[in-house]
Order: C-alpha cells, then structure tokens, then sequence
C-alpha cells in the first residue's frame, strides 16, 4: 500500500510541476504580449522599490490593524466628509454597520445621511458572477443596489466587466481626495464578520484578521485618480482629475493594482504593477520574507519561496507564512504548494529549517474559534512592506482588480511587523524588538510546533498559533493550475 502511495504521489508530482510549467508559460506570453514580459526576468541586482509604479514622495502612512481600528476610522472619515465620498469594493451591505457603538448608523443610512447633507457619495461594487455559482450573486447585488439608493441621493454602479470567473476585488475609499484607506476590508459580513479586534475573542464561529492602511499626502491623488477611471468607463459620468495634494509626512509609497487586459480602455493592455513588486522585493530579500495571505498558490510567487529555501542568500534567513487553515476556496492548493516548500525547506538537514508556516485560531476556555487571515500582507527585510487587496493566486496577479500600496519606510515596516507578530505570538513588542531570525527559532517555531503536537495528541490548545495542517499531496495540488488553464484567458 505504501509503494502504492509512493508511485501515486510521484506522478502527482510530475503532473503537477507540468501543468505548473504550462501555466507559467502561459501567464509569459500572455505578459509579453501585453509588453509587461519584463516583470517576469530576475535582474540579478533586484531593486525592491523599482519597477513600472511611480514613487510618491511626503505621504504619511498609518496602518490600521483589524476591524475595531480600520472600520471606525473610515466611518469617521465618511462621517466628516466635505465634498464627495467615493468606495470601490468587492461587495458592500447596505445593512452593515462601521462601528458597534450604540445607536451607529448602517453603511446604507450613513452614506445617505452624507449623501443628504450635500456630499456627493459614489459606490462602484462589483456585479456578481454571470451566474449564481458563488457569493455574492448577481440577484443579491442588484437587491442590495436598490436598497442603497432608494430614496437616497446615494449613486451607485455595478461594474460587471470582469474576466470569466474572476471579480473587481479591490477596497478603497477616498473622502475629499484628502484622505483614502487602502486594504482588505470589505464592507459586508457576507462569508465572516469584519469586525473583530486584536484578542480575537472566541464569541463567534469564526475570526477575522485583516489590514487596512489610512493615506494622506500626494498618493491619494494616485487612489483617487483610479477610482475615477473606473466609475468614468463603468457610469459614463465624468469625474474632474483629482488634485495632488500637498505633502503629508516622510513615507515613500508606490500605488500598485492589477488591472486585467481587455477590460477597460484607459489601461487596454492591462496593468500588473502588484505582480511586478512582489516579484522584485521577494528577489531582493536576505533575512526575511514575512507573509500574511489568504491564499497561497501563485506558481511565480512559490518558485521564488522556494529558490530562497534551497539557496539561502545568508545565515540568518527565515521565513515565515501566516494563512488561514482552510481559505474559502484553495485550500488544497495553497496546501500543496506548502508542501513543495516544505520538501525544499532545510535540504533534509535536520536543525536547518528556516520555513514557519502556520495559523492562528484563539482559545478562552473551553471555547475555541478559528482566525480567518484575510490580510494581504507583504514584507522583506523590514525594508519593503505592501498591503492591499491582493492574494497570492492567479486571481490577483494577473485577472481581478486589485490595489496595494507598498513603502520602503523602514520605521513604519518594522513597527507594523513588531505588532503584527506581538497580536500573533501573544508577547510584548519589546521581547520581539531583536533579531527576527532568533524570534522564529525561538518563538514562533517551538510554539507552533508544540501546539500542532498537543492538537495531534487531542489535548487542549494553549496558543493560537499553530503549523497548518494537513499539507496536501496528490490531486489537491493539482487544482490551481487546472484551474488557471481553464479560466485564465
């Protein structure tokens, strides 16, 4: 039976890095094609903060953890709003609420209340899949629509200009073209609810952990202006070039997104600025690449992971992956992909391990509840770091749209990567403010590991963190290029 396994599993693996190869082949024409061919070649001296995206200067940057902070910051703004409030989201629920305070207003009652007192409020959703084969559906989205404008002076417009089986995935909110939020946080409790705060209480059947960044300076001009291409082609209103605004603060930002070919004309061969940074930051990186990702299945992306596992460029580099345990779609794939990197991790050389991959879920009690990682976030050697809306799969890179920004404020990355791993490893910053090699040995390895020990024994968790499981062989590997072969065009 065993050599059985063996035999089933080798062929698996054959198949998969073929189909792997054609899909990465594929995805080289198709950007050389579209003169983005060059997004693809190492350099072999990788400039991390280069690339096709302009660098705005003097902007200030404040990255908002979780729904307790990102969702009452932006119902702020909106609430204070002067001239216009402009969203772009995934889907958006008129019933859903920004803040829990008592008495606080629903998206659908804010925006109208805004809307009511002069402010020109603009929503341009994505419109659903042609047909109902997933969340949200066409029927749904028109229903919510109605229920936005109805007696309101609220505009709102359906954008169904997406490639088949991909959708408009991106979350912005620009208020005055004086501030915008850029990241992963829709505005619906449609498959979880956004609300959630660091602790991650379990009071629900399932967590939330995501990433928002607040922007002021001249790259909300950036922000703005790509909303305003989008709601101009999709609405056939135009909207006046917005203005630059004066600078902020210190922080270098690049404005980043995934625009696919074919789908509007004021980009008609597309745009992939995401895939072109994530490419060149994770080239350049020597100590450490820190992930957090709803999926991880991008056979670009996990081709890099691994040449930096089988040649590691120094002593101390590590790397470390925060996904959920099972992402809404993918899992077997990202699973897969897990355990290519995990073949090449330490050579077989016990002690040499430099990979973390693991979970969160939280514990009080008895009660127990997983963390969805819904974040989408990026940083190498505490000196790039992207946040945004895109996932690590064929669906972000290259075929929904998507917006990042990313910076090079080494200040702003390694304060946010201090308290993003104090959230996860439950430990004050200062403990963590060393050498990030010796935090993943001594902290994030040994913890993960024996939390995966105790749930195997069936004893009781004491951790949230903990290494994924079930690391899939087999078919399961096989689903995302299958998948990319079929639906990418």
């Amino acid at each position: 039976m065993n050599t059985f396994r063996s035999f089933v599993d080798k062929v698996d693996e054959r198949i998969g890095d073929g189909l792997e190869h054609l899909l990465c082949a594929h995805h080289e024409r198709r950007l050389r094609d579209l003169g983005w061919g060059e997004v693809l070649e190492p350099t072999g001296a990788e400039d991390r903060f280069g690339g096709r995206a302009e660098i705005r200067h003097g902007n200030r940057v404040e990255v908002l953890v979780d729904g307790e902070e990102a969702l009452p910051a932006i119902e702020k703004a909106i609430r204070n709003a002067r001239s216009h409030v402009h969203i772009a989201n995934w889907h958006a629920s008129p019933d859903f609420r920004l803040t829990r305070e008592p008495g606080a207003l629903t998206l659908r009652d804010l925006l109208a209340t805004t809307a009511q007192r002069g402010v020109d409020v603009r929503l341009l959703l994505w419109a659903g899949p042609p047909l109902p084969a997933f969340q949200p559906t066409r029927g749904l989205v028109k229903a919510e629509q109605k229920r936005f404008t109805e007696n309101t002076s609220v505009r709102c417009v359906l954008d169904s200009r997406e490639r088949t089986m991909h959708c408009h995935h991106e979350k912005l909110v620009i208020v005055d073209d004086e501030v915008a939020f850029v990241g992963g946080v829709d505005f619906t409790a449609l498959e979880g609810d956004r609300h959630d705060s660091t602790d991650h209480l379990p009071d629900r059947p399932i967590c939330w952990h995501d990433l928002m960044t607040r922007l002021h300076g001249p790259i909300v001009a950036d922000v703005a202006n790509h909303f305003r291409q989008r709601w101009t082609e999709v609405a056939g209103e135009d909207l006046p070039e917005p203005p630059v605004p004066e600078p902020a603060g210190g922080t270098n930002v690049q404005f980043l997104r995934t625009v696919p070919d074919k789908t509007y004309e004021f980009v008609p061969k597309g745009e992939f600025t995401i895939l072109d940074a994530y490419l060149r930051a994770l080239r350049s990186a020597e100590k450490l690449i820190y992930l957090e990702n709803q999926f991880l299945w991008s056979p670009e992306i996990t081709e890099i992971l691994i040449d930096k596992l089988c040649d590691p460029p120094s002593d101390e580099f590590r790397m470390v992956l925060l996904l959920p345990r099972k992402p809404s779609n993918g899992a077997d794939t990202t699973r897969g992909q897990l355990g290519r990197l995990i073949d090449a991790d330490s050579d077989g050389v016990p002690g040499n391990s430099r990979l973390v991959a693991a979970t969160v879920t939280t514990h009080d009690g008895d009660a127990s509840a997983p963390v969805y990682v819904h974040a989408k976030l990026g940083i190498v050697d505490d000196a790039w770091m992207t946040i945004g809306s895109a996932n690590l799969n064929e669906h972000s890179l290259f075929n929904d749209t998507e917006v990042n920004i990313a910076t090079d404020d080494r200040e702003l990355i390694h304060t946010t990567r201090l308290r993003l791993w104090s959230e996860h490893l439950r430990r004050p910053r200062e403990e963590l403010d060393r050498d990030p090699a010796a935090v993943v040995d001594e902290l994030w390895r040994p913890i993960a590991q024996e939390q995966a020990e105790r749930e195997r024994q069936g004893d009781k968790r004491t951790h949230r963190l903990t290494l994924l499981p079930g690391v899939s062989r087999r078919a399961g590997r096989l689903q995302g290029p299958l998948r990319g072969l079929l639906v990418d065009g």
